[in-house]
């Protein structure tokens, strides 16, 4: 079966609840479609390994390393990839959700809640909002779609007729 391959980005500042609606659309688009995500960690915050197990050890070194199980493989590496590299390497999916990267050519919706930073409009094709945010307040450019945050659903169809083929 050939895959879609299409991406779609996710932006917003600080608890927006990018992490909250990408789980939920990949919750849905999971039932009938191959789904990939990538994060990214600006801050390079994220913890992933333990130290003194096997692979942490491994990772000292400076190598690539793949830890593979019958339930899962996880790559762990020392060099920045750029998004085309991940395409490549997970290469297998439909739907791609991206967390993050503002300047990557990609649709893009923006996630906010209680207030609205413009600076995002020049980056986003979408915003989702709650009923935290009262729109009359903002100046949205009529070119980009309004989504209901808590209509998942919404954002999935959004998602079908937007996401780029990458």
């Amino acid at each position: 079966m050939v895959h879609k391959r299409l991406a779609v980005a996710f932006t917003g500042p600080s608890n927006s609840g990018k992490t909250t609606l990408i789980e939920k659309v990949a919750r849905i688009l999971i039932e009938e479609y191959k789904v990939a995500i990538v994060k990214n960690d600006p801050k390079d915050k994220a913890v992933f390994d333990v130290e003194g197990k096997d692979s942490w050890k491994f990772y000292q070194t400076g190598a690539e390393v793949v830890v593979t199980s019958p339930t899962r493989t996880t790559y762990f590496s020392h060099r920045k990839k750029e998004i085309e590299e991940i395409i490549a390497m997970v290469n297998d999916f439909d739907y791609l959700l991206v967390e993050g990267l503002k300047t990557l050519p990609l649709p893009r919706i923006a996630v906010f809640r209680n207030a609205i930073d413009e600076s995002y409009f020049s980056c986003s094709e979408a915003i989702a909002v709650d009923d935290s945010i009262d729109l009359k307040r903002y100046d949205i450019p009529g070119t980009i779609d309004i989504l209901d945050l808590n209509d998942t659903q919404a954002v999935i169809d959004w998602i079908k007729s937007h996401a780029k083929a990458v």
